[in-house]
């Protein structure tokens, strides 16, 4: 994964905020739409994650994640660097993951309290 070069208007300038940190006159976002996070957590998991390195860094230095290209592939937003993932879009996607699971496990747990009471029941 690569961090996106600084834009115009965008934060990095000396005011304590990483590079790829957008500004606050820069993050007024169109309106959107509702994101299904189960079917984007299904495309997390079939998402190949690997170590890697740049080809200019030592040979000891690994990074983990997805290459970008696998990563366009599975979500198609669009961008016109596909060699890159915009760590705006790994961060949204990793959330919407985070509320699917636990979504998920909130099911679980009232199947499993479901289970449990139907089990402490005397059968007849």
């Amino acid at each position: 994964m690569r961090f996106l070069p600084r834009r115009p208007g965008t934060a990095g300038k000396g005011d304590g905020h990483p590079p790829h940190a957008p500004s606050a006159e820069a993050v007024a976002p169109a309106p959107g739409h509702p994101v299904n996070g189960h079917q984007v957590l299904r495309a997390v998991v079939g998402l190949p994650v690997s170590t890697w390195r740049y080809l200019w860094e030592a040979e000891d230095v690994r990074h983990i994640g997805p290459m970008a290209q696998d990563w366009h592939t599975a979500f198609d937003f669009h961008h016109e660097n596909t060699g890159v993932i915009p760590t705006v879009d790994i961060c949204g996607v990793a959330m919407v993951c985070i509320q699917a699971l636990n979504h998920r496990v909130d099911e679980l747990v009232a199947e499993v309290e479901r289970l449990r009471a139907a089990a402490d029941r005397p059968t007849v």
